[in-house]
């Protein structure tokens, strides 16, 4: 009989009743996590960790009490251990360098998509994954790989991060793969289109395509996400 791995539990601190109410729906749309609790402020939160055990917490870092930051390093100083996604709709580098060193793993800017936030926990679920002593240096770089958003700096010229976004998750769900036909009509772009993302990530190392046989005429490439790659 198999184990089924536990989800991961994940606190969602944020002062807007509205956003936090969205955030925690968001998390429970995401297989392998849930939502354990909702806080509006610091206090709040702090008194629920206190007594619910949490894995990650999803941190508005302008909280009517506290700043984010200052709350995350509380919780080191008194021993959780707790992940953290910070929410924010600051651009500040400074802050980015910092949260660093209180166990900030991502950051997430306001506002934001389901989609976005679902790839920020997929990312962040493969890096939670990574468990026991690690072979080499090769694997120690792909857990920490597996935390990297794509760059939309990094992109070909004509292709866009959301219309990344929006194929890596269509390819991502699809579990047996798509043809690039098949990814033209989930994404609602035109096949040409799609062959060019598709093929940017077989370059990137996040796909493999391989020849779909057993339809009439020349054999399609069917494309499928390769799970615990870089760049996952």
């Amino acid at each position: 009989m198999t184990t089924q791995p536990q989800p991961i539990r994940v606190l969602v601190v944020e002062d807007d009743p509205v956003a936090a109410d969205a955030h925690v729906m968001y998390v429970g749309r995401v297989p392998g996590f849930v939502a354990v609790g909702k806080a509006h402020t610091g206090a709040e939160a702090r008194r629920l960790l206190d007594r619910t055990p949490v894995d990650l917490l999803l941190l508005d870092l302008h909280l009517p009490d506290v700043h984010g930051l200052q709350f995350a390093r509380s919780l080191r100083a008194a021993g959780h251990q707790a992940d953290v996604i910070a929410v924010t709709s600051a651009r500040d580098l400074t802050v980015v360098r910092e949260g660093v060193s209180l166990g900030v793993v991502q950051y997430v800017l306001k506002p934001f998509t389901f989609a976005t936030l679902r790839d920020r926990l997929v990312r962040y679920a493969e890096f939670h994954a990574a468990v026991g002593e690690a072979s080499g240096q090769d694997e120690v770089d792909r857990a920490l790989a597996s935390l990297r958003a794509p760059s939309p700096a990094a992109l070909p010229k004509g292709l866009s991060a959301p219309t990344l976004e929006r194929v890596t998750v269509a390819l991502r769900d699809s579990g047996e793969g798509l043809t690039a036909t098949g990814l033209a009509e989930v994404v609602g772009i035109s096949r040409i289109t799609a062959r060019r993302y598709l093929e940017h990530l077989v370059d990137a190392g996040r796909a493999a395509r391989a020849p779909q046989y057993g339809t009439v005429g020349r054999p399609e490439l069917q494309y499928r996400w390769v799970r615990g790659e870089v760049g996952r």
